[in-house]
């Protein structure tokens, strides 16, 4: 029968101790990592006629990794050059017909921890995909 001291018994443990301690904050930060990128989506809606409607369907983009809609990798490259702002998103140079058919395009959702909240009412779709870039770039059904 093998005899084990108590400087044995004690010197196994805090060795797995000094172990579990090590291993968890590596798991924290894996953990933290994941949550970042589950914060980095929005639901978006686009609404004909000027008024936010609540009936209508949307589409959630998500980042990290880009998907949600046709043009998610695009969508998620101009959110990320203007840190999540929809209105910093630079406009494109582009000939719009004058044609006043107004759309109302909203967001809502979280980027990089923060709430993003956003409404903007525009003449026409050309004139919003020209301010908000891929993001409202959202397929009709």
């Amino acid at each position: 029968m093998t005899h084990i001291s108590v400087k044995t018994v004690r010197a196994g443990l805090v060795t797995a101790l000094v172990l579990l301690a090590c291993a968890v904050p590596a798991r924290a930060g894996a953990g933290h990592f994941a949550e970042e990128a589950e914060d980095n989506w929005l639901r978006l809606t686009v609404s004909h006629g000027g008024a936010r409607s609540a009936e209508q369907g949307g589409t959630v983009l998500r980042c990290d990794p880009p998907g949600g809609h046709r043009y998610a990798d695009a969508a998620c490259a101009e959110l990320a050059a203007a840190d999540g702002h929809i209105a910093d998103i630079p406009a494109k140079q582009v000939n719009c017909p004058p044609d006043y058919v107004p759309v109302t395009a909203h967001a809502e959702g979280k980027w990089r921890g923060r709430a993003v909240e956003y409404t903007g009412t525009f003449s026409n779709t050309c004139v919003l995909t020209a301010r908000t870039g891929s993001v409202f770039a959202l397929d009709e059904a």
